[in-house]
């Protein structure tokens, strides 16, 4: 039981240690942090952002820009004003600004060069990673992500919608137009902002960027769409046609060559006809016995194709009656964020976003990283793919050699996967969203591709499914018949705790669910940071990264 309570007195003077050092403790990790950007990190990338020898007061040290950065990332603060705020009250963040707080506006404009920063320093980092021994590359995993775009879903419109609002604001800025000109006379007068100093990106650009995206997105599809009518046409002729649907576009045209092959056939049947009716006549005689052939139009063999042709007309009309009818507005685009896409999310919800791909090694270093505008994943196999036998090759230069009797970290034992790859990388796990021949097939190191829900892959191995290929061929059934025995589903078991870690680590821990920046470009560069940073608190957590640690590694 307490005596009493200790008295509350706010006005009771005191004074901070006068060494800022003595603020927070020794091992603080906001002093690894500082260290690291100091001494082993190289900035040039950040200094080439700021510019000195100008008139006015001197500018915030790009190093001591980077660290903040850094560290409010970790920390889970990304908007600029409250890093501002945090830079006032949090003791970590003045130690970092030495108490001279840079404000929201200079934050924003530094943060503003991420494009030519973050890959930087994320190879970076990863380099400093691998020097403490981290990046258990022998068995990484893909996963792709779905990041909020700073853009609402609300602010999507269709392209009809897209052009009404163009036309909607060339009337508002001829309004605005005449309004200044019956104000202060037409023409010029002499004190218009130039062209050049109007800030970019304003509204009427984005609904250009929406509508020409839109348009070049209908013509790429339509692209697409021809060249299988093609490819299938050639196939086709040449004796070969694949099986499965036939595009509808090729449906039509193989209606229209076999029409005008009937209506060829009949004419030359006329043709000769025709002459040997002038032959006889030349001959004395009245004309060429036997049965007259069908005018062209009335032959049998041009009517069945003609009713084939309409058939097929048919059928694509229907087809695309069917596509106008499914719930939904169709493409759209986001006038807040053009590159930015809906993106489908567990529970069945959409959200304006990102997809970003990232492969990660055993001990969760995220060794390579893409921040796409594609919902879905399979596309992203093979460029994840060499990305990632960069990065672990990278990684590997960079490790020190294990001692004598040392342990290996998990996933860079080799005996422990099968298949054999020249790449450190000895088996790429990668979840049923990857799944297709193609990427089965794909040259490179070995790998376990779910071709099925994993539940079902789990059912399949409880019920003692010989390993043999099942039913069909090719490298899916394989694939199929392999995740089916003990070794497989064990190593793909592994799959979901290496690659969807890092994920939770940074949505949760580290609160970062939606980006800052907007536009494609710029909104990667941000993921990549967020990733490096990411890399160097998992260093920190661990415990490879350390002040000891520190002093061992050269500058």
């Amino acid at each position: 039981m307490a005596k009493g309570y200790r008295p509350v007195r706010r006005d009771q003077p005191f004074l901070l240690p006068p060494d800022m050092r003595e603020w927070l403790p020794g091992d603080h990790p906001v002093w690894l942090v500082i260290r690291v950007v100091s001494d082993h990190l190289d900035t040039s990338a950040a200094h080439a952002l700021r510019r000195t020898g100008g008139a006015g007061t001197a500018g915030y040290d790009p190093d001591m820009l980077v660290t903040l950065l850094v560290w409010a990332y970790a920390s889970g603060v990304t908007s600029s004003r409250r890093i501002e705020a945090a830079c006032h009250t949090d003791v970590a963040f003045r130690v970092i600004c030495a108490g001279d707080v840079p404000d929201h506006a200079t934050i924003a404009r530094f943060r503003a060069g991420f494009p030519g920063l973050a890959q930087e320093l994320f190879t970076q980092v990863l380099m400093l990673c691998s020097r403490l021994g981290m990046g258990a590359v022998g068995m990484v995993a893909l996963d792709g992500t779905k990041i909020a775009a700073s853009a609402s879903k609300g602010a999507n419109r269709t392209e009809e919608r897209l052009r009404k609002l163009a036309a909607q604001r060339v009337a508002e800025h001829e309004a605005a137009d005449a309004a200044e000109d019956e104000l202060s006379g037409a023409g010029r007068r002499g004190d218009e902002v130039p062209p050049e100093a109007v800030a970019p990106g304003t509204r009427d650009e984005r609904i250009r960027a929406a509508l020409a995206d839109l348009q070049a997105e209908r013509e790429a599809a339509q692209a697409e769409r021809d060249a299988q009518a093609r490819q299938y046409l050639q196939a086709a002729q040449a004796g070969q046609a694949p099986g499965g649907q036939i595009p509808a576009a090729a449906q039509i045209r193989a209606a229209q060559i076999r029409l005008e092959r009937a209506e060829a056939a009949q004419q030359e049947k006329i043709a000769v006809r025709q002459e040997r009716d002038a032959q006889a006549r030349a001959a004395g005689r009245p004309g060429f016995r036997g049965k007259r052939p069908y005018p062209v139009q009335a032959a049998p063999a041009v009517r069945k194709a003609r009713a084939a042709l309409a058939k097929a007309q048919e059928r694509a009309a229907g087809r695309e009656h069917k596509e106008a009818a499914k719930k939904g507005p169709g493409p759209v685009r986001n006038i807040t964020d053009p590159d930015s896409r809906l993106m489908p999310v567990r529970g069945g919800s959409f959200i304006q976003g990102y997809n970003a791909q990232n492969v990660t090694s055993a001990d969760k270093l995220i060794i390579a990283t893409e921040l796409t505008a594609d919902p879905a994943d399979m596309a992203w196999f093979g460029p994840m793919l060499q990305a990632a036998l960069r990065a672990a090759a990278l990684i590997t230069a960079h490790q020190p050699a294990p001692a004598p009797g040392q342990h290996t970290p998990p996933g860079t034992d080799a005996a422990a996967t099968s298949g054999e790859h020249h790449s450190p990388i000895k088996l790429f796990l990668a979840d049923a969203g990857y799944c297709s021949e193609h990427n089965l097939t794909l040259e490179g190191p070995d790998r376990l591709i779910a071709t099925g829900k994993h539940r079902d892959l789990e059912k399949q191995a409880r019920d003692g499914a010989s390993g043999e290929p099942g039913a069909g061929s090719g490298a899916l059934a394989a694939m199929t018949a392999r995740l089916a025995t003990e070794e497989g589903i064990t190593a793909y078991r592994q799959r979901g705790h290496i690659a969807e870690t890092p994920h939770g680590h940074i949505k949760h821990n580290m609160r970062f669910r939606q980006l800052t920046m907007r536009g494609l470009p710029k909104a990667a560069a941000e993921w990549t940071f967020t990733a490096a940073v990411h890399n160097l608190t998992k260093a920190i957590t661990t415990g490879h990264l350390t002040t000891q640690t520190l002093a061992s590694l050269a500058p």
